[in-house]
This record gives structure tokens, sequence and C-alpha cells, in this order.
């Protein structure tokens, strides 16, 4: 991972943990949720690694590891990657906060899986028993909000990256993709317990269709604001429980770090 591109969070060292200790790694972003635009994403990876005890108990932390194979501030395109890979702690933490990017890694179909081991597979089985709950709900939200945020609070393309949209279509509609999309996935997991990737359809045309600007910016509001509104009244509603249980993951994470450094010798 690390022979080409950028790469920060440690260089070569977390690198060479994130390649070794890795339990779980698969395909994120646009390519997994089948809203990517043919010729124009491209690929976003998140990985979860159980890393040594040196840097769980000693004074050495690897929190993630992040490559890209653009150099930073360039604009990643098509058939670029950016790769993601967590410490396994840290990946918990914001999974039972309800992070949305991180929790799509519960529900990834196996064909867009890169790599898992045993107990990537367990994570996989067992994790949404103790991390699921309605507090996902309040960070679907804030996620809708921020890129709402940056579509609506910033119409001639500041804080954008893309003003190409702007000009062409009047807003960033990759945002608004992002918006909607968020509010589909986060009204699913509070009504299912599950969030389907890619997305079913129609929503997943409808997104497309929005990231091609084919619907005004108000339009795209005005879809983003009933799914707003539903969340809203999910959390009060859904069958998921109030909080993530946070006992039985702690548990869980301790006896994984046993097992993974007893079978590796340390």
């Amino acid at each position: 991972m690390s022979a080409h591109g950028w790469a920060k969070h440690g260089g070569p060292e977390f690198a060479e943990i994130a390649e070794r200790y890795t339990i779980l790694r698969c395909q994120v972003g646009s390519g997994l949720h089948g809203t990517a635009i043919a010729g124009t994403d491209d690929r976003d990876e998140m990985g979860i690694c159980a890393e040594p005890p040196a840097y769980v108990i000693g004074l050495r932390r690897f929190e993630q590891y992040i490559f890209r194979s653009q150099p930073e501030g360039v604009r990643s395109g098509h058939g670029d990657l950016d790769l993601t890979v967590y410490g396994l702690r840290k990946w918990l933490r914001l999974a039972l906060d309800g992070n949305p990017t991180v929790l799509l890694t519960l529900f990834v179909p196996e064909s867009e899986i890169v790599s898992i081991n045993e107990l990537g597979r367990e994570l996989l089985d067992e994790g949404p028993g103790f991390i699921l709950s309605r507090q996902a709900g309040h960070r679907f939200l804030g996620y809708l909000h921020s890129q709402r945020e940056r579509m609506v609070d910033h119409p001639n393309g500041k804080r954008t990256n893309r003003p190409e949209l702007i000009e062409r279509y009047g807003y960033d509609t990759k945002f608004a993709g992002h918006m909607i999309r968020l509010g589909v996935q986060g009204v699913e997991l509070l009504e299912e317990g599950r969030i389907t990737l890619p997305m079913p359809e129609p929503w997943r045309s409808t997104i497309v269709s929005v990231r091609k600007g084919e619907h005004s910016r108000d339009e795209a509001l005005d879809m983003a604001a009933e799914l707003e509104s539903r969340i809203g009244r999910l959390i009060g509603s859904s069958k998921l429980p109030e909080f993530p249980d946070r006992d039985r993951a702690d548990a869980w994470l301790v006896d994984a770090y046993r097992r993974t450094w007893a079978a590796a010798g340390h």
C-alpha cells in the first residue's frame, strides 16, 4: 500500500501495521452505494486493523493510516485510491457513536470486500448486535446538515473543490447527492436496522440524477427536508435500542485484541 502515492499518519511504520494487521478492508464511497458517475469518481476504501500491543498499551498510538494515490492537496479523480485504515479501538468508538461512513462496513456486500480474516468476519456477524442504536440517527442528521450547509452556504464554490459543478448546474450536485443519500440510509437504518448496499431503487437512480444536475437545487433540498423529518421522528420510535451496548462492545474488543496478539505470538 505504501509503494506509491502520498501517505500520512505515520508513513512507512503505520503502513506496515495496516498491511500486516488488517482484519477487514472494503470499498466505501459512491462505488459502494451504486451512485458513482462513470468516469468521474475515485475509489474509496476503508480498513480496520487490530494493531500490535506496543500501539495499544505502550506510549505510541495507532489510530489510523491514510493513503492517497494523489499528493496532499491534489483532488482525487477517476482511478485514484483513497484508503483509510482505522485501528480497531478507534473504529469501534466511531461505530458506537453512529458515524455513518464507519457503519457502512457492517453491511458491505461480499463482492465489495477486498480482504477479511476470521476476526473481521466475527465483527460483521456480531457487531450490529452491540453497535447499532437510535443514537446513530443524530449522527446521520449531523452529516446531512453538513452536506447541506456546504451546498447552500457557498453557492459560488467556496469550500468546494468542484467549481465546475457550480458553473454547470448552479450548485454542487455531489454535495446534494450525499445529502439525500445520508437521509435515505438514516431512515432505513432506523426503520429496518440495516443499510442496503448498493442503494435500492428508486433512490439509487434518483441520487444519480441529482448528481447529474437533473434536479433543481430546491428539489434536492425538498427531498432532504422530508428525509430529515422522518429521521427526527424515527429517533424516538425506532425499534433499535436507545443506546449501543458499550459493555458488550468493550468485552468483545478486549477479547479480540487478546486473541489477535496470542495468535501473533505477542
